[in-house]
């Protein structure tokens, strides 16, 4: 066991295990590919005038390629959401995450500058690390947790993810000062393996579990999960989201987790087959944002339209000149604003878009 480092007050704990959504925060850019101050700042207010309870940057829909020598952002991305963040004087906890990913000497260079920049927490990618162990990831883990709370993270192994046991899961969960599990395989085995082994672990009532799974976020945090263990019989929930898909709609988003915490409540009302059927329709406008159609290769430009189309975004953009738009993926985007109008905060943007714009522009350094 390490001394903590750093930890969550109380009240920002209580929230973050009550549950939260934490939408991963897109970079916003020009037409030359340049950091779009005004804008990225404008996302910032947007998130948290939708009521949600944090923000991650530094993560994938953030762009990887910030952490590239030429064109170093990392630090700046999390700089600006920081002040945002500081000047909305919220009365409510608000938890910041930061991406870290790479090797130990990366991921503790991203730590530290998180930590200067008053960040709460780290989520801790295993990405690109397919040669280490199970071991050497335990390790590395416990390092980082050594400065900041960690958040675990299961990515999919279509996006860069590997597979990890059952065992290992279980091990992470023993570590001090990791906080949380993004669970995001896409795949319920390998879901039900992570919940169960933190209901397995000692610290089980120590971490918060976060979905990932795009692809079933309401039965995500709809499910009761349920688990014998040695020392009897153990619950858990899934208790938000960290998400891509909550960095859009992001106002519905909040109602629709406040609308599960009621029905989590002892005397909540029953579960209505319309959530299920609602489970369905998220998921379909997240296969339009995301592109799972084509290995997930237009996920950050499907956000980036959404965005653009509530004026949240000047365009769609990426670092990556060739990431764009699939054949396809902006009709299918029209389709489902279509079929679910009611998945949309268009409304909500059109309201508040003018005075994040004009606050945005004073703010801008």
């Amino acid at each position: 066991m390490h001394k903590k480092q750093a930890s969550l007050t109380p009240e920002l704990a209580a929230a973050f295990h009550e549950g939260l959504v934490i939408p991963a925060h897109p970079l916003a850019l020009n037409e030359r590919r340049e950091l779009d101050e005004v804008y990225q700042r404008v996302l910032t207010k947007y998130y948290i005038a939708s009521g949600a309870g944090g923000i991650a940057v530094g993560v994938h829909s953030t762009q990887f390629e910030i952490r590239d020598p030429k064109v170093n952002l990392y630090e700046r991305v999390l700089r600006l959401a920081a002040e945002e963040t500081e000047q909305a004087r919220l009365q409510r906890p608000f938890i910041k995450v930061a991406g870290v990913c790479g090797d130990s000497e990366q991921a503790t260079e991203e730590a530290r500058i998180s930590k200067s920049l008053g960040y709460d927490a780290v989520l801790l990618s295993m990405g690109g690390l397919h040669d280490w162990s199970e071991q050497d990831l335990l390790r590395h883990t416990e390092k980082i947790a050594e400065m900041m709370p960690v958040i675990g993270f299961y990515l999919q192994p279509s996006v860069g993810g590997r597979w990890l046991s059952f065992d290992f899961w279980q091990a992470f969960a023993e570590i001090d000062n990791v906080i949380a599990i993004k669970i995001a395989p896409f795949n319920r085995y390998q879901t039900i393996d992570v919940v169960r082994a933190v209901c397995c672990s000692s610290r089980r009532n120590e971490i918060a579990l976060y979905t990932g799974n795009d692809d079933n976020i309401l039965m995500d945090l709809l499910t009761t999960f349920r688990f014998e263990t040695e020392e009897g019989t153990m619950e858990k929930e899934i208790v938000g989201g960290l998400l891509g898909h909550f960095a859009v709609w992001t106002h519905q988003a909040v109602q629709l987790l406040e609308e599960v915490k009621r029905l989590r409540k002892p005397k909540g009302s029953p579960l209505s087959r319309d959530l299920l059927t609602r489970n369905v329709e998220i998921t379909d406008a997240n296969a339009a944002f995301f592109d799972p159609a084509h290995q997930f290769a237009g996920c950050i430009p499907g956000i980036h339209e959404v965005l653009r189309r509530q004026g949240l975004m000047r365009g769609i953009w990426c670092l990556n000149p060739h990431e764009t738009l699939s054949e396809g993926q902006k009709e299918e985007i029209d389709r489902v604003y279509r079929q679910y109008p009611h998945l949309n905060d268009d409304d909500f943007v059109k309201q508040h878009l003018d005075e994040w714009l004009r606050v945005a522009s004073l703010s801008q350094s």
